[in-house]
């Protein structure tokens, strides 16, 4: 192999920065810092992780990224912030052949669930016992619209005239059965919501939901998803001052 084409073999330099647990160490409750590390890890990309402790920041991480909180991320040296941007950056900079691509291939499958995390803060946000009920009942209709859409095939699954299983589509994820950049952004607020609404209102994600459960269930079979994850511990800690405790 030539220098040049063993340089171009070469993973660029990467590193992503999260947001650290209470110990300053572990991976804290930060969704966003989840759905980057997910993306990274199903590139199959050689990449380095630093937890950030927001209380000791490092003051070469002040010069490096200033005003910035995680997640943050620097490709060969550069420094980039933007979330979204961040991701569109990878799906083009990292594609293939050498790395997979992993935008969905249908537009509703970006959309679906986006809804249910602002529903979900209205919901343990809210301080009145009689605004309860219906906050809740709002969250439910938002996790029975991602449900219909789990459940509803693909037009790929119905080419060539094939049938559709009695109980719906049994695809494992929001665009098929490979997790893709719709999947990243979702889980890891859908875990959240499944977290701390137990701890915190003692709400069920309702069981008759059995797509939203299959797709939790079939996320939690996967590293990329369980090791990019912060444990339930520090999620309900993140939520100990944000949730509200409901007045009588």
């Amino acid at each position: 192999m030539t220098d040049t084409a063993a340089e171009d073999d070469k993973d660029p330099d990467i590193e992503l920065f999260v947001k650290a647990g209470s110990d300053g160490e572990s991976i804290g409750n930060c969704p966003f810092s989840q759905r980057l590390f997910m993306i990274l890890w199903l590139k199959g990309v050689v990449f380095n992780v630093t937890t950030v402790d927001l209380k000791r920041k490092p003051a070469d991480l002040h010069n490096l990224a200033p005003g910035t909180h995680p997640p943050f991320l620097t490709y060969e040296g550069e420094v980039r912030t933007d979330v979204n941007k961040i991701e569109e950056y990878l799906e083009e900079m990292l594609a293939p052949p050498k790395y997979p691509k992993l935008a969905a291939k249908n537009r509703e499958s970006n959309t679906a669930g986006n809804d249910i995390f602002a529903k979900f803060s209205a919901y343990i946000k809210n301080t009145r016992a009689e605004a309860n009920q219906a906050l809740e009942k709002n969250l439910n209709k938002a996790l029975s619209r991602l449900d219909e859409y789990l459940l509803s095939p693909l037009p790929e699954e119905l080419q060539g005239g094939k049938d559709v299983p009695e109980g719906g589509s049994l695809r494992k994820y929001l665009d098929g059965d490979e997790l893709t950049l719709a999947d990243c952004n979702l889980l890891p607020k859908l875990h959240v919501v499944k977290v701390v609404a137990k701890k915190y209102r003692n709400y069920e994600i309702p069981t008759d939901l059995h797509g939203v459960w299959r797709y939790l269930g079939n996320a939690y079979s996967r590293d990329e998803f369980t090791n990019t994850c912060a444990a339930d511990a520090e999620i309900e800690l993140a939520y100990q001052d944000v949730a509200k405790r409901l007045g009588k």
